[in-house]
This record gives C-alpha cells, structure tokens and sequence, in this order.
C-alpha cells in the first residue's frame, strides 16, 4: 500500500494549491488513465480511417468488435482476478516471493487456454467471417483476457506508474500499426490492434517479472481450495458482468440496436450517451483514489495494528473512530466532487449533443447515465472499502446486486418505451450504493467489536 499512498502524500503535504493539483491529478491520471488511453486509441484509429476513405461501416464493424471482445474478456476473466489477487497479495505478506511469478505464469496460461477455447468454439459455430478476420479476433480475445489478468496483478502490487506507461505505449504501436495496416481493411485494424495489445501485454509482465525470483516453472497453487477464497471469484465475476450487463441487453434487442458484423450488434441509441456518461467519472475516480490511499488506508493501518499489538482499548478506540470518520470524509468528497461534475455537465448537455449532432430527443438518457455513473463511483469506493476490511461475503452481496439489478432494471425500461432508456442504468447503480451504504455503515458501527469478534472466530478453529 505504500507506494502510491505516499507519492499522494507528499504532494498533499505541500499544503498549496499546485500541490493539491497534483495529487488529483495523479490520482485522475492512474485511477482513470488506463481507460481513457485504450478509448483514446481505438477513437483515433476510426477518425485516421474515417479521413482515409475507410469507410462507416468498416469502422463500425472495428469498433463493435473491440467493445464486444472488451467486455467477454473481462467477464470471463472476472472470476480469476480478484481471487488470483489476493492469492499474489497473502503470499507477500508470507514472505514467499518465490511463489509469485511461477503462479503468475501458470494464471497467463490457464487464462489462455480457457480463452482459446471459448474464442474458437465461438468462431467456428457463430461466426462465418473471413479466416483472417476470425483469427484476429480470436487472437485480440486472447491476448486482452491476459491483459486484464497482468493489469490486475500490477495493480494488486500499486504499481500503476508501470500500467500507465505500458497503455500509453502499447496503444502508441496500435495507432501506428492501424494506420500502417488499414489498407487491409477490417483484418488490417484488427491485426494493428492485436500487434499493440501484445506490446502492452509484454511490457506489463517484462516490468513485473523482474522483480520476483523467476526459475521458469510454472505453478497453479491459487487454484488450491484451502488456499483461495471462493467467494472472490463470484464477486469478480458479477462486478464485470454488473457493469456490463445493460449495454449487452441494449445490443441484443432488437428494436434498440442494428447488426453489424455476423451476430455482433451495437446500439446507437445507447452507446455514445452512455459512454459520453462515463467521461465524468474521472473528477469522483481521482477522489476515491486519492482518499482511499492516503486518510483512509493510513487510518486502516493504524487501526489494524494496534489490534494486532499491545495496544490499549482507548488507543484502539481512538484509531477506530479515525477510520470511520475517514471514510465518511471520503465518501462525502466524493459525492461533493462528483455532483459538481454531474451538475456542470447537465448545465452543458443541450450544447454538446447539438456540437455532436444527436437528436435532443435522447437527452434524457445522458442525463440519467450521468446520475448513475455518479452512484457507481460511489459504489466501487464502498466495494474497496469493503474490501479493506476483509468483509468478502458483504462484497459478493453488493456485487451480486449490482448484477441483478442492473439486468432487472435495464430489461423493465427498455419494455417500457424509449422515454424509459437509461433509468435501469440509473436506478441500479443508484440502488447498488445504497445498499453498499447499509452494509458499510453496519460494519462501521462498532468497528471495534466486529474486528475482535471476527479474529476470535477465525482462532477458534486452529485451538480447536
């Protein structure tokens, strides 16, 4: 936790407005940077290929296939990441270093394989494209499971100075590449964006590999059961397929989306709201960060060793209410932070769709995505509070909300009518923060009990 926590610290502890910035500008820069690069980089391919006569509906076609592979990988992935996490971070604080990059190793080749399967098995029963463009596909599949694998382990590590460089190479080559090869149509920025990823993939694990023994074994101990939590690897998965999960009914249906390549759809409607949306989510990310790696985590530690030493039970009291109160302070920033987002962009909504040339008639739909990605920052920062605290089950249940609601809520307002698009978003997310508030706060009331009761059930077993 040390690393990044500290880089924000000492610009906080200039006590000056330049020092201020860039603390939120760090924590912007790696809470959000990895994906405002990787949109970045696919934008820019379809605007170099729109000015080369590429064509609409080739770029469509690229587009709707990099989404599609986007979210598949990390729904199938989501079951290995938490859980591979935590295993990476238990063996750390073992002191078994040794063991780390052999069962990184082992989890790039399990997640290989179990993609290669799923991609050739979709290729050959659903697909009838061209052989290049299929293998492409099933090669960017590949290739962006074990990214988000690597990405993951990186950030388990809060080695995000690393994930930044490596996107903002790794989509550097994809540009170069795309331009390079579009003369070759749809395959040639597929195979552009293959080549990018795989640099990005390499200079990931190139950077992380040399920091831990390495004797070129292969290990796959975090599929061990007494060693892995199960619970995480159903929290990772709802999480990814929670936040995925209306885009997917939106393309699906067919009064709300168009084909576009075999059975790959997208929803015009839908798409561009939602992800002009998302843009806002930078101001509330850098405040969580920011927040969760410096007053709380600092608090969280202090807490959590006194507990574990000689501490008294005033001492110990004292260090609790310092932990909640820096997790009020720092949901309350959040919300004060991103509502002032929310707010400017509804101030600017009716001139940038006319700027983007979208009919006002969906507005709306831009307006409540803004509401509910707005709650789904503050629901991912209550997620990771949560998981702080080591409460995995309360986890599993937030992101098992997340999933049913949001699948619930999507489905109900798209049979609603247009005039209802959007508000299943909206109403999820919001209620997913809600119910993460009831589960946060019941654990935050008398922190101190639960934690000694907890560490009593958990010795009773080994007396026993």
């Amino acid at each position: 936790m040390a690393g990044i926590g500290f880089e924000l610290r000492k610009y906080l502890d200039e006590d000056s407005f330049s020092g201020t910035a860039k603390a939120y500008g760090f924590a912007g820069l790696i809470s959000a940077g990895p994906w405002v690069l990787s949109i970045l980089g696919v934008m820019l391919i379809s605007l170099v290929a729109l000015t080369q006569g590429f064509g609409h509906k080739g770029i469509q076609q690229f587009t709707t296939v990099i989404t599609w592979i986007m979210g598949c990988s990390l729904i199938l992935t989501g079951a290995l990441q938490l859980v591979f996490t935590r295993f990476i971070a238990d063996r750390l604080f073992e002191k078994q270093v040794e063991l780390v990059n052999p069962n990184l190793l082992g989890a790039i080749l399990l997640t290989s394989v179990v993609s290669l399967v799923i991609g050739v098995f979709v290729a050959l029963f659903v697909f009838s494209e061209s052989l290049a463009t299929e293998m492409l596909m099933i090669a960017n599949f590949v290739v962006l499971c074990n990214i988000w694998i690597a990405v993951i382990f990186v950030a388990g590590l809060k080695r995000f100075a690393i994930i930044i460089k490596a996107f903002a190479a790794g989509y550097g080559v994809t540009l170069l590449a795309g331009i390079a090869l579009m003369s070759f149509g749809l395959s040639g920025l597929l195979a552009g964006m293959l080549i990018g990823h795989a640099v990005l993939l390499f200079l990931i694990l190139g950077a992380v590999i040399a920091d831990h023994p390495l004797d070129g074994s292969l290990r796959f101990d975090f599929l061990v059961r007494r060693r892995i939590f199960p619970s995480l690897i159903f929290t990772g998965l709802f999480y990814n397929a929670g936040i995925w999960v209306d885009k997917f009914i939106f393309w699906l249906t067919p009064s709300t989306s168009e084909a576009v390549l075999g059975p790959l759809r997208s929803s015009l409607i839908y798409d561009l709201p939602i992800f002009l949306a998302y843009l806002s989510i930078i101001p509330g990310m850098a405040v969580f960060l920011l927040r969760i790696e410096t007053d709380f985590a600092e608090a969280h530690e202090g807490f959590f060793d006194a507990v574990r030493g000689n501490a008294s039970l005033q001492e110990i009291e004292q260090l609790g209410d310092a932990m909640v109160t820096a997790v009020r302070e720092g949901l309350y920033q959040i919300v004060r932070v991103q509502g002032a987002t929310v707010l400017l962009l509804f101030l600017s909504g009716p001139s940038l769709v006319d700027w983007l040339g979208l009919s006002r008639e969906y507005i709306h739909l831009y307006y409540v995505n803004l509401v509910g990605v707005a709650a789904q920052v503050l629901m991912l920062a209550m997620l990771n509070v949560l998981f702080y605290l080591d409460r995995l089950r309360d986890a599993f249940v937030l992101t098992l909300s997340l999933l049913l609601s949001n699948a619930l809520f999507t489905w109900l307002s798209v049979l609603a009518g247009p005039q209802w698009y959007g508000f299943g978003f909206g109403l999820s997310m919001t209620f997913t923060a809600f119910v993460g508030a009831v589960l946060l706060m019941r654990e935050l009331d008398n922190i101190e009990f639960h934690t000694f009761m907890r560490a009593q059930s958990e010795l009773e077993p080994a007396h026993g």
